[in-house]
């Protein structure tokens, strides 16, 4: 059977097209053409239409015997479908993600990946994408291969924010930092910043419970030439519940759990429904966590919250602490979503440094290096002013 090839090739011209953070359209940097997502999708959607009857008429021509295989083929998928509902009702308890799937149609033919050598990452791209160097490791050898055993993302959130937008906001993140080295703020390290797509697992569920508390109300009064304070102890109890809505929790090994925590929030407001029109100029990383490995962390994710807003209740009290809690989380929907992450890597006297950019908001993450001569200096002079202050102190005592 024929293979059909979903290009995103600009309708004026045939150049390729690329996704603009500014415009929010797809554009040509050959003729200067512009087109918003829906246009190309209703493009190419009549013509994958027109290729799928033409290929539809093919088939028949083919004769009966393909048919009968045809046929067969649809048995064995039954029989697959009947097998995941019975796993689905042993499993009524854990996150439901029965609705991501892995049929991406004819996108397929348009995304190749790429595999580092070096530290395993896997990312996809379009073909019109020109992946030189891993985002994770700097790695410059990247190997090409063939695109295979991936889940659709459900949603993304397109790239709001350009290259030069993150660099800036690099450059406010170590600005006033006297410990930073000044040849690492080189202009050489920056340019090297990649835009991904990051994939993240969305959890939806409820959480329903009690949390104890201890806390006290203090006040003080005179009382002739003494001062004196009474508090008061309460044994407080709180109960709630909570509807959770798209808990992220990332599905990449590579990115640092802590790095995109530090990165949220995003505005879901402005989640599209997935588009490989999307990623074009971009990388998208391919998940290696799965649902089931990133359930603890979304369990944990949720009852902190369920804790924290029931914790804000507590007021007018001098402080308090959690005693104890018991709570129920019921389990939702899973969505598979590609968030968008600004990601330099680069490497400082044998050590690598992350930064990464939520490309949505600028919100930025990532450790800097510190310069060891300025450090000591910085020390020095510490340590003779506590040493001065030490002295002055022991002299005035000895008075």
């Amino acid at each position: 059977m024929a293979v059909q090839v979903t290009n995103y090739k600009c309708p004026s011209c045939t150049g390729p097209l690329h996704y603009s953070q500014n415009s929010g359209r797809l554009e040509c940097d050959y003729c200067g053409s512009s087109f918003s997502v829906e246009e190309i999708e209703a493009l190419y959607a009549e013509k994958e239409t027109k290729a799928a009857a033409e290929m539809q008429k093919e088939e028949e021509k083919a004769g009966k015997a393909a048919a009968g295989i045809d046929n067969e083929a649809e048995d064995t998928t039954e029989n697959a479908d009947g097998g995941n509902a019975d796993k689905e009702t042993e499993a009524e308890a854990a996150w439901d993600a029965s609705e991501i799937n892995d049929d991406w149609g004819e996108d397929t033919e348009d995304i190749k990946v790429y595999s580092c050598p070096s530290c395993g990452a896997e990312l996809m791209c379009t073909e019109t994408t020109i992946a030189t160097s891993c985002p994770y490791c700097g790695n410059p050898t990247i190997i090409p291969g063939k695109f295979a055993g991936a889940l659709k993302p459900d949603y993304v959130i397109p790239f709001k924010l350009t290259k030069d937008d993150a660099i800036k906001a690099l450059k406010r993140f170590y600005l006033r930092k006297p410990l930073l080295p000044r040849a690492f703020s080189n202009k050489n390290h920056l340019t090297e910043i990649k835009g991904v797509y990051v994939p993240f697992w969305l959890f939806d569920g409820q959480a329903k419970g009690t949390v104890h508390f201890n806390a006290t109300r203090s006040h003080t009064h005179k009382s002739g030439d003494y001062e004196i304070t009474v508090t008061d102890h309460y044994h407080l109890t709180r109960s709630g519940d909570l509807a959770f809505e798209k808990v992220p929790v990332d599905g990449s090994s590579k990115m640092p759990d802590d790095y995109m925590d530090s990165v949220e929030p995003y505005d879901y407001n402005e989640l599209k429904p997935f588009s490989t029109a999307y990623l074009p100029g971009f990388l998208a990383d391919k998940y290696d966590v799965s649902v089931n490995e990133c359930s603890e962390r979304a369990d944990k994710r949720c009852i902190n919250s369920f804790t924290n807003e029931i914790e804000k209740t507590v007021t007018g009290y001098t402080t308090h602490s959690i005693t104890s809690k018991d709570f129920k989380l019921k389990r939702g929907k899973v969505h598979y979503a590609l968030l968008p992450v600004w990601v330099l890597n680069t490497k400082w006297e044998g050590q690598d440094f992350l930064f990464t950019v939520n490309g949505q908001t600028g919100k930025l993450a990532g450790s800097l290096p510190v310069c060891k001569k300025q450090a000591l200096k910085l020390y020095l002079a510490v340590a003779s002013v506590l040493s001065a202050a030490s002295v002055s102190l022991i002299l005035y005592m000895m008075r």
